[in-house]
């Protein structure tokens, strides 16, 4: 296990609860962060797939960071997704985060155009890194399902000879447990951190030399998560870790962002916690009982909000 990480450990990726005319609420964003840190997150990567960026203006994802450090979330646990398709956005998301004190930034490729090539990608990302400047580490993000722009090996050994110390990561939600190690195996030696985003990876990949996670699933499983990560080289990790996948299958049965949603409705006992952007929808109340069970028939009761 890589034990100097930044963001070393259990990482959730932060849901964004809405107002009711879809404008994002802070104040219980900021409740549901301090709660995760203070039910075994080391950090949280807000702004990211979960936490329905790619619905949000810039300005408003501005918001978010300032708003979160406002309310007591401190600045240094704060992974926020800053990429875009546009690299002026890109840089304008990041320089913020830097300047609030975010010690790193998830930046997706730039995702619209498809199958750009090498070079494409390393011009956008060499592009960014240049207008950014170093007080701030960039991780990138391989989501291929979803942004049809993968982070190969080809790409990253490059962005790490063109701009040492600068590129510090990578979170992998390929669900490919071979492209994860091999992240490992090419560039943890340079202190490359490697996060996975599927919750049943993550004891396998502290073995194999691995940082840690970020996981839509530790917004319900970040206490079973840090049994995992620390007793990863032991029989009580592996206990942590059987119990930790099935957390996963579970909320991965029903839509993953409304089925997030739902659970921490139930939990709060705050039903304002369902409201989700278009074009996700709220889970149907059939959907909804059905991920309830599944939920619960992996034995796992959550603490309760302060």
């Amino acid at each position: 296990m890589m034990t100097d990480a930044l963001f070393g450990g259990v990482n959730a990726a932060v849901l964004t609860p809405m107002h009711a005319d879809l404008s994002v609420d802070l104040d219980r964003m900021a409740r549901h962060c301090h709660w995760l840190l203070g039910n075994g997150c080391n950090g949280l990567g807000i702004l990211g797939t979960t936490g329905e960026a790619n619905s949000l203006g810039v300005d408003e994802r501005i918001d978010v960071m300032e708003g979160l450090i406002e309310r007591g979330v401190p600045a240094s646990v704060l992974l926020p997704g800053t990429g875009t398709t546009a690299i002026t956005d890109t840089v304008k998301l990041t320089r913020r985060a830097a300047e609030l004190g975010c010690r790193g930034a998830l930046l997706l490729p730039p995702f619209f155009y498809k199958n750009p090539s090498e070079d494409g990608l390393f011009a956008y990302f060499g592009e960014v890194a240049s207008r950014v400047g170093g007080d701030i580490k960039l991780y990138l993000y391989h989501f291929p399902a979803q942004s049809a722009v993968p982070v190969t090996i080809g790409l990253l050994t490059r962005l790490l000879r063109a701009f040492p110390g600068v590129f510090k990561g990578v979170k992998d939600s390929s669900g490919d447990f071979a492209n994860t190690v091999a992240y490992v195996e090419n560039f943890a030696a340079q202190g490359f951190e490697v996060y996975c985003g599927d919750d049943g990876a993550l004891h396998r990949l502290l073995n194999a030399g691995g940082a840690g996670c970020i996981t839509a699933a530790s917004n319900v499983g970040s206490a079973v998560s840090s049994v995992v990560y620390a007793n990863w080289n032991n029989e009580t990790g592996e206990a942590a870790q059987v119990t930790l996948a099935a957390i996963r299958k579970a909320v991965t049965s029903a839509p993953l962002i409304p089925g997030l949603k739902s659970l921490i409705a139930r939990h709060t006992g705050d039903a304002t916690w369902t409201r989700i952007r278009p074009p996700h929808m709220r889970l149907a109340q059939p959907a909804e009982a059905a991920l309830f069970a599944a939920f619960d028939a992996c034995g796992v009761k959550l603490k309760p909000v302060a």
